[in-house]
């Protein structure tokens, strides 16, 4: 190396050591080497694993996010998103956020002060929604239902008379499915909207926005789409649109407010978007892609796929043994699978020593189910019989080697 290089090295070092020792707060070790990210299979409720043509997606050069070839891209995003939600609402977009972000956008644009919601509390997302709508100031006006069974809505509807009523389409605490054929038009007798979270389920197993009368239904990135969390797709039917941009008051939310950010997806027929936030750009990428893939593989095989390889893994773990949480066949959703935690054993104990041997993340339970189970996600990419040996004799050699209590 010659002698100018060692100079211009040694004055540059020379500066940045006088610069930091200036500053109260140095640069933290931490970050002045690379963090190895582990290569891990990730068979939890969420988020799943990220197909290599996803992460490429995402690693394009940045646009602006108002850029032509953006909003073509977001154009694109929402053709995809009413293909997997089986709609043609012209008001269908992805919130810059998780499913949480979705559930917000939701339940605030769609409900004012004063107004009743009523909400099928199957799991913890309708735990979940019940807390978000109670913020609004609509305390007195948040009703539940534990079991929404068809003549308890028909009561609950007939006595509160709510605006909304909500429903999680596929709850990943309890690994339950629930039907949706025929509310959407027991809602609308009472002029109502049908509200559905299908964060957990759509893409996994069949759900048809239009047909199924569903006026405003969300779901989440990171699950059986396989993109990286970050994006929530949404849409409105023309019912909830008519309730939502005719409010009295303004959405509690500026950020989640759908009169600017239906103008900012170009759904509401205005010629120019105006700038309300700038959206995660390479997220869309990523979304655009997984929406792609999904499209090439095809919604009805998709589904049949996750009910063909769920039913499968329900047989290896009967096989072994255990016992399934969700006893009813048809109630069982594809996507998450929980697996009652087996008697003896501390279930942190068995999903810790499989994400150590095997470099597999389970999860337990969450909400109502908390202690309760083992939860097994099998999500898009993540839905295969290969995947489904992998965690069995995971699962196989965790009770072999996990400790038993005998009392």
């Amino acid at each position: 190396m010659e002698l100018l290089e060692l100079l211009t090295i040694a004055s540059v070092c020379l500066c940045r050591c006088s610069i930091m020792s200036s500053l109260s707060v140095l640069p933290p070790e931490c970050l002045l080497q690379p963090f190895p990210v582990p290569q891990r299979l990730m068979l939890g409720p969420g988020p799943s694993n990220v197909p290599a043509r996803i992460i490429a997606a995402g690693a394009q050069p940045m646009l602006g996010h108002l850029h032509a070839e953006t909003i073509e891209i977001m154009n694109q995003v929402k053709s995809g998103i009413q293909y997997a939600f089986q709609t043609r609402n012209r008001v269908t977009l992805a919130v810059s956020g998780p499913g949480h972000a979705a559930m917000e956008c939701a339940i605030f644009n769609s409900l004012e002060p004063g107004e009743s919601i009523l909400i099928a509390v199957n799991g913890i997302w309708g735990e979940r929604a019940a807390e978000i709508a109670e913020r609004i100031g609509t305390d007195s006006n948040v009703r539940t239902v534990a079991k929404p069974e068809a003549e308890d809505k028909l009561d609950k509807l007939d006595k509160y008379r709510p605006v909304v009523f909500f429903l999680t389409h596929g709850e990943s605490s309890t690994g339950v499915v629930h039907p949706i054929d025929g509310i959407g038009d027991l809602c609308h007798k009472y002029n109502c909207l049908f509200l559905v979270d299908s964060v957990a389920a759509l893409g996994g197993t069949p759900i048809c926005m239009d047909e199924q009368g569903i006026d405003i239904m969300y779901t989440g990135s990171q699950k059986v789409l396989n993109a990286p969390p970050g994006t929530a797709p949404i849409s409105f039917s023309e019912r909830a649109c008519q309730k939502i941009f005719n409010r009295r008051t303004k959405p509690i939310s500026y950020f989640l407010d759908m009169s600017w950010l239906a103008n900012y997806w170009g759904c509401d027929d205005k010629p120019v978007r105006a700038y309300h936030h700038t959206g995660p750009v390479s997220s869309f990428y990523g979304l655009r892609e997984s929406l792609a893939i999904l499209a090439e593989t095809g919604l009805e095989n998709s589904w049949k796929r996750h009910k063909e390889v769920a039913e499968y893994f329900h047989k290896g773990l009967e096989e072994m043994g255990l016992k399934l949480f969700v006893q009813e066949k048809k109630a069982r959703l594809p996507t998450v699978t929980t697996i009652v935690a087996p008697p003896g054993y501390d279930w942190r104990e068995i999903t810790g020593y499989i994400m150590k041997t095997f470099n597999i993340e389970i999860s337990g339970g969450l909400g109502p189910s908390a202690g309760m189970v083992l939860r097994v996600g099998l999500m898009g990419c993540n839905s295969s019989k290969a995947n489904v040996d992998k965690v069995l004799e995971a699962l196989a050699d965790a009770l072999k080697h996990c400790h038993k209590s005998r009392v």
